[in-house]
């Protein structure tokens, strides 16, 4: 986003993303704390689903990018890690994501430290 930038927060609930063949493109930015990886992981899959469609034939779908940003206490604790850095490997630039752990107390993995942070 820059300044000025339209945005629109939507905190827990019942939500969704289902964007329609003709849709113009939305950059998405999904926040997940802990277990709350569930549905924005949910997202995640069905937006790399698109991505892999658009490959094919008459696929009309227009995608934006996909930020994420994760945090959990641990790595650990980081549920779906592997999946994350494979979706992210498999369309680079269109998923990226963005660990954090707060209370790390080991070494983080070299496959988890270019796309982590934390104290």
């Amino acid at each position: 986003c820059t300044l000025d930038s339209e945005v629109a927060l939507r905190v827990g609930g019942d939500f969704f993303f289902d964007p329609q063949p003709g849709d113009s493109p939305v950059n998405l930015v999904l926040i997940a704390g802990g277990v709350g990886i569930n549905p924005l992981f949910s997202i995640l899959l069905h937006i790399a689903d698109l991505h892999g469609n658009q490959e094919g034939k008459g696929n009309r779908h227009k995608l934006g990018t996909v930020k994420l940003y994760y945090s959990a206490k641990n790595t650990s604790e980081l549920l779906f890690k592997k999946n994350i850095l494979g979706l992210m490997k498999a369309f680079p630039g269109k998923i990226t994501c963005c660990f954090h752990v707060t209370q790390q107390h080991s070494q983080i993995c070299k496959e988890l430290q270019p796309h982590i942070t934390g104290k």
